[in-house]
């Protein structure tokens, strides 16, 4: 996988390392909803194995799935900008296998070492910005009356 969203690319390899020391090793089986938009934010997780899929509540239409999230990729962004609450919701599609962090030890360290929260922030702002990306675009499909193509 080459999207920079992935922990493997989107983090120099020293920081990658010390941010895998705080790892633990976590698994949730398929159909575990893993965090609800508007709850507290204060863990994360990278996906080793499984699919998670990422929902945005639109009112008076239910759930809409914005994008699915596989092998490397960091799950969740809000624990890292305050007021520290879901923006999005996560359920696993199949079995996952994930390194799951707490929020306040990683933020904690990047207080302490300026040039490691910068690379997690650099790294988490791409994550985001992909997720607006993707959110935008599947919204558009779902409920624009063009869907999202053309601009004309």
């Amino acid at each position: 996988m080459t999207s920079t969203t992935t922990v493997s690319v989107g983090l120099p390899v020293e920081h990658r390392d010390r941010l895998m020391r705080l790892a633990r090793e976590v698994s949730f089986g398929a159909g575990t909803r893993l965090f609800e938009e508007g709850r507290r934010a204060d863990r994360f997780w990278v996906i080793r194995t499984g699919t998670v899929l990422l929902d945005l509540h639109v009112p008076g239409r239910g759930a809409a799935v914005i994008e699915s999230l596989g092998h490397g990729e960091l799950l969740g962004w809000s624990w890292h900008y305050p007021p520290y609450v879901w923006q999005l919701g996560a359920g696993a599609l199949s079995p996952v296998r994930a390194w799951e962090f707490d929020a306040e030890t990683v933020r904690a360290l990047c207080a302490r070492d300026p040039a490691f929260g910068r690379s997690i922030a650099t790294w988490v702002g791409r994550v985001v910005t992909h997720r607006l990306q993707a959110s935008r675009i599947r919204l558009l499909d779902l409920y624009a009356p063009y869907g999202s193509g053309s601009r004309a």
